[in-house]
């Protein structure tokens, strides 16, 4: 082996979907698969996922898909990845425990291998070896990994921060980190989601305090919106409702199945008389009452959504509770959760959420702590990476900070080829790296051209002219009719589309009169003509359609 490859095919420039690709020696492993929602300029998208086709076309040298952790941005693409490759799956146990609830939606699991690891495992391909170290994050049983070959020593961190007093009390493991940065590292490749932010991140603990004072006070219900991944945080809130006395409720699909396959492998205990299903809410004093639902990213159709806008069918917010956002606006959702939030307000509750309360904590390094990883590792060359381009720059100047020589820093894009070899690591080469759009049952068939499609749709409307003309001389016989949909005119709308009815006919006596009888001819005429009028009139460029019938 004279070289070795790593490529992202997400998580670089932006927040989710992150997947790698390690390559050596006609070997391929897949280090995740996950998924990011959709923004407010991806209309009709339900999902993004990375571009497998890199992937696909060298499916013979798959050998492995390694997964960190099990949050949505990293598990999440996982069933779809399956329909097009087919290799083991490793992952600690509550990992792919979620990884097979979410698989099971789309896949047969009998037909596919899944196989357990811990942060002592090792896996071997050749004379390549990953193995693995514990780290600390916002789900149980996260993983890092070291990448041992002849051209040197990778560690990838994935998501972490250093949490000195967890819940399940299983920290990042510091002394293995100390270790490999003794043994010599050539390349570290670092989370930067909270780079911008100074000192450290605080414990999981310390919003368990904030969360108890909280519902202590509560005199109504309290109703509790997280992450359905965020498992410590179910246990502490799940521990205050016991401590105070309150029944708990679970709410939200993900949230329940989560929950189920939590307690079913030990990573979640509860007292067996805790929970109270929807229907029995109604039987308890609201102050013996605690909901713990899906929707802390403002989903429309999510339970905190349909709970706050009343449509809920067992439980509505009403005045006197008490709502908990437990979480943070992903980047994109902050418009969907400020309308959560009104919504609750206007209907009598009380709100608390992190721009108010310290309802939340991250599960990811800030600054102090991602220097101190730096520190600790003292790679050769450093990568940072799951972070948008800006978080990327900032991880990147507290290397520098810390002693890593500038040089040796690279700041990638998702597709950008780094090649290392002994004691040199650069960008060789860029693959297609781009979007994945999952519509409806439909997945990679929506591309750059219907989304544009949609949004100029959502933003000018459409207007469709119909015609009919004699297909031997192009001699106009009926129309043409204009109907629009999602326009909004300058002017009272029955002139200005008698106005453009007009134009649309003059154009169509100029056709007539060249006997142009060619539909496709015609319908560029129409459409020029008809863009030229209303732009000039309403400075707008809705869809047009022209419809052309030949008798």
């Amino acid at each position: 082996m004279n070289k070795l490859k790593v490529i992202p095919l997400g998580g670089i420039g932006e927040i989710g979907k992150n997947m790698t690709i390690v390559e050596f020696d006609r070997t391929m492993v897949v280090i995740d698969a996950g998924l990011m929602f959709p923004d407010d300029e991806m209309p009709g998208i339900d999902l993004v996922l990375p571009d497998f086709n890199y992937v696909k076309r060298k499916a013979s040298r798959l050998k492995a898909i390694i997964l960190t952790h099990g949050h949505e941005d990293h598990i999440g693409g996982l069933p779809f990845l399956l329909r097009e490759v087919r290799a083991p799956v490793y992952g600690s146990k509550l990992t792919l425990g979620l990884a097979k609830v979410r698989t099971a939606e789309y896949l047969n699991l009998s037909e596919l291998e899944f196989v357990e690891i811990d942060n002592n495992s090792r896996i071997n391909f050749s004379d390549v070896e990953f193995s693995f170290f514990r780290t600390c994050h916002s789900v149980p049983d996260g993983l890092g990994i070291l990448i041992r070959s002849p051209i040197g020593k990778i560690v990838y961190s994935s998501d972490f921060k250093f949490d000195q007093t967890p819940i399940d009390n299983k920290t990042t493991e510091m002394s293995k980190l100390v270790k490999f940065g003794e043994e010599g590292i050539l390349a570290l490749f670092s989370d930067s989601t909270n780079a911008e932010l100074q000192g450290y991140t605080k414990s999981e603990k310390y919003v368990g305090k904030v969360l108890y004072d909280i519902i202590e006070k509560a005199k109504g219900r309290v109703i509790v919106a997280s992450f359905a991944s965020h498992i410590h945080r179910i246990q502490q809130i799940i521990d205050i409702a016991k401590s105070l006395n309150r029944k708990v409720v679970i709410i939200g699909m993900s949230m329940i199945k989560n929950v189920n396959i939590a307690v079913e492998l030990e990573y979640l205990k509860v007292p067996s008389d805790i929970f109270i299903t929807p229907e029995e809410v109604e039987h308890y004093p609201p102050d013996k009452v605690l909901v713990i639902c899906t929707g802390s990213q403002g989903e429309p159709l999510s339970a905190l959504a349909k709970i706050a806008s009343r449509d809920h069918k067992r439980i509505n917010i009403k005045e006197g509770d008490t709502v908990i956002i437990s979480a943070k606006p992903v980047p994109g959702n902050e418009k969907s959760v400020s309308k959560t939030i009104n919504q609750l307000y206007r209907a009598g509750a009380t709100v608390h959420y992190e721009a108010i309360s310290d309802v939340h904590v991250s599960g990811h390094a800030s600054a102090e702590e991602l220097k101190l990883m730096l520190n600790i590792i003292k790679p050769k060359f450093f990568i940072p990476i799951h972070g948008e381009h800006r978080h990327l720059i900032h991880h990147a100047a507290l290397a520098v900070e810390v002693g890593i020589p500038k040089q040796n820093i690279l700041i990638t894009e998702n597709g950008s080829v780094i090649e290392f070899k002994k004691d040199s690591a650069k960008v060789t080469n860029k693959i297609n790296a781009g979007l994945t759009f999952v519509d409806g049952l439909r997945v990679g068939e929506v591309g750059d051209i219907v989304i544009r499609d949609r949004q100029r749709l959502s933003r000018h409307g459409i207007i469709i002219v119909v015609v009919t003309i004699d297909q031997n001389n192009g001699t106009l016989i009926a129309g043409p009719d204009i109907i629009s949909r999602g326009f909004v005119y300058v002017r009272k709308s029955e002139d200005f589309l008698e106005e453009a009815r007009m134009k649309v006919t003059d154009t169509l006596k100029i056709c007539e009169k060249e006997k142009l009888t060619d539909w496709m001819l015609i319908k560029n005429h129409i459409r020029d003509t008809l863009s030229k009028y209303i732009y000039e009139n309403t400075k707008r460029r809705p869809m047009i359609i022209p419809i052309v019938m030949e008798i």
